[in-house]
């Protein structure tokens, strides 16, 4: 049986590397073809371009666009009878993508509900809880936790329930006195933190579904009779262990954890993280990684999350995006590699996209003044038709630079200069043009669906008010933060 035939559309400086690309990639499962349309960057074309241009390998199944390309997919697939799909932003991601098939990933299923706790709900007024409370389900919360602080009256308590369930969010309540879970309850609260074997009772007075805890530290047996006792009532809970401070009983905590799934396979179980992401001095996506691989082997149905300190600012985003991409592994059979690049923030698995060779082998074809600005194992590289120069520092090469009299041109190198410095020094992807991926630990404008996708950014000059002063000028000024690429 034959295997899939896959031309991989190009343009003439790409198409060296491209050709060796797939010459790695061939196989009895795919048979790709490089397909040169005749301009010097691919990605820089029309689908009218294309059209135009483009003679598709006879029986090809489908088209493979650069992952830059902004053209109408759907239409080049009505035009040319097959279908056309985007590919990865660089070349050295090619293999990865045909390793799943080149089928985006699906991040939109997980099993484990985020509680994410306002923990001085008690101060914040009614207006304030709700505008809180929309930002945490903006960022991934399934239900909000209105944290009661010790010795702190909450007297506007039940009109906050109420404010935010005709707000459409399901609410928890925190506190460890009893009386204001018991009016949490009775006010229509979905669940209480945290009632153990002495204070079961306030479950009776509504119908919220309680988070039951030890009734002493570490104490796993009293919160199996809790357990018990709910279990004889018919009455649905949630189980947790707690999880303990890094040198205050972690190990121990991460072990009753597991002790309790081993003894209650069907329990539903709950996680609270913050006691180790707030109590340690590092960034947490990393740990909140870890957290999520155990909460996935154990099937652990709920996780609270807490952001107070400022280093755990970007906890519930993170939960969210670690629970769909443990999912979706888990689902797969797989190890959480190669379902997207959410959680990691401070590195990339594939830093490169091009060797220095290769890099230098494409300084030797550029003819045109726009600088061209990647990153290699060597270093930061600059080059257009006068040069090609390899520097760290953006101040090495800022003298070099021929940006005189020129202030726009000369801040936007110094942009892209230094974020190719940070990419390089951190071991980030670099790609001129674009921001830094810092997974989802950067700021987000997107929705909560979308950012789970694979997406493309809008095509666009990165000086747009330039473009009337570049089209007075000859070919040969054009400012270089553009490569030209003229069909």
């Amino acid at each position: 049986m034959s295997g899939e035939k896959v031309a991989l559309v190009t343009g003439s400086l790409a198409e060296a590397r491209l050709v060796k690309l797939a010459e790695q990639l061939a196989s009895e499962a795919l048979q790709p073809q490089v397909v040169n349309v005749g301009v010097k960057v691919a990605a820089l074309m029309t689908a009218e371009i294309i059209e135009r241009r483009l003679t598709l390998p006879d029986n090809v199944d489908r088209a493979v666009m650069p992952g830059r390309f902004r053209g109408d997919l759907e239409r080049l697939s009505r035009h040319f009878g097959v279908p056309f799909v985007r590919g990865p932003e660089e070349l050295a991601d090619l293999p990865a993508f045909f390793g799943r098939g080149g089928v985006e990933l699906d991040l939109s299923r997980h099993d484990c509900a985020i509680f994410a706790e306002i923990v001085d709900a008690t101060t914040l007024d009614v207006d304030g809880v709700v505008e809180r409370a929309r930002a945490l389900r903006a960022e991934g919360a399934d239900v909000v936790d209105l944290g009661c602080m010790p010795d702190t009256d909450f007297p506007h308590l039940e009109a906050t329930i109420a404010a935010l369930i005709a707000d459409g969010c399901r609410v928890s309540v925190d506190s460890a006195n009893p009386d204001e879970l018991a009016r949490a309850n009775r006010a229509g609260a979905h669940h209480l933190l945290s009632l153990n074997e002495h204070t079961l009772a306030i479950a009776d007075e509504g119908a919220a579904v309680p988070v039951l805890v030890p009734a002493n530290p570490g104490d796993l047996e009293s919160l199996l009779r809790a357990m018990d006792a709910m279990d004889a009532k018919g009455l649905p809970y949630l189980a947790d262990p707690i999880l303990d401070p890094i040198h205050f009983g972690f190990t121990a905590s991460v072990v009753r954890y597991t002790e309790l799934r081993r003894l209650r396979p069907e329990a539903s179980i709950l996680m609270g993280i913050g006691n180790v992401t707030e109590l340690t001095d590092a960034d947490t996506t990393g740990i909140n990684a870890i957290l999520m691989g155990m909460i996935s082997e154990l099937r652990i149905q709920a996780v609270l999350a807490v952001q107070v300190s400022p280093h755990c600012r970007t906890a519930v985003r993170e939960f969210d995006r670690a629970r769909r991409e443990y999912f979706a592994a888990r689902e797969a059979g797989s190890l959480p590699q190669g379902f997207g690049s959410g959680l990691m923030a401070l590195r990339d698995r594939k830093p490169v996209a091009s060797t220095a060779a290769e890099i230098a082998d494409l300084a030797k074809e550029i003819r045109d003044r726009n600088y061209r600005i990647e990153v290699s194992e060597e270093g930061v590289h600059v080059f257009n038709r006068d040069g090609h120069r390899i520097a760290v520092d953006p101040f090495d090469h800022f003298p070099h630079l021929a940006v005189e009299g020129d202030a726009g041109h000369a801040f936007y190198l110094g942009v892209e200069t230094a974020r190719a410095e940070i990419a390089f020094r951190l071991g980030k992807r670099y790609a001129q043009d674009e921001a830094l991926k810092f997974g989802v630990a950067g700021e987000t404008a997107q929705s909560l669906e979308e950012a789970h996708k694979l997406s493309f950014k809008n095509a666009g000059a990165t000086f747009a008010d330039k473009r009337a002063e570049r089209a007075k000028r000859a070919p040969d000024a054009a400012t270089p933060d553009e490569p030209e690429d003229q069909p």
